[in-house]
């Protein structure tokens, strides 16, 4: 069973900056297609904010882009993403994601909230 925990959200003043992290347990890495961070403000959708493709490089949204950076260490089974110049529309919880395409599975971590203050 693959498990997957963020951590380093918080509270911070817009223009700042946040790194958070999601561990995951064993090493799913091998078996994973991609890795992801998604994030959900209160009253939106879930939305996609940056991904990893195995063997690929980095896809962000076009609100981040610029800003965020999603970085991997495998031999730490972690995943980070680096978010710099925070505004307050970045505020959600943040959500780790892992996909395995064959066979289709979606792991989700629980979240971890950032809070943006202008």
């Amino acid at each position: 069973q693959v498990q997957l925990v963020e951590s380093g959200g918080g509270l911070v003043q817009a223009g700042g900056s946040l790194r958070l992290s999601c561990a995951a347990s064993g090493n799913i890495f091998s078996i994973i297609n991609v890795m992801g961070w998604y994030r959900q403000a209160p009253g939106k959708q879930r939305e996609l904010v940056a991904a990893i493709i195995s063997g690929s490089s980095a896809n962000y949204a076009d609100s981040v882009k610029g800003r965020f950076t999603i970085s991997r260490d495998n031999t730490k089974n972690t995943m980070y993403l680096q978010m710099n110049s925070l505004k307050p529309e970045d505020t959600a919880t943040y959500y780790c994601n892992a996909k395995r395409w064959v066979p289709s599975v979606d792991y989700w971590g629980k979240g971890t909230l950032v809070t943006v203050s202008s």
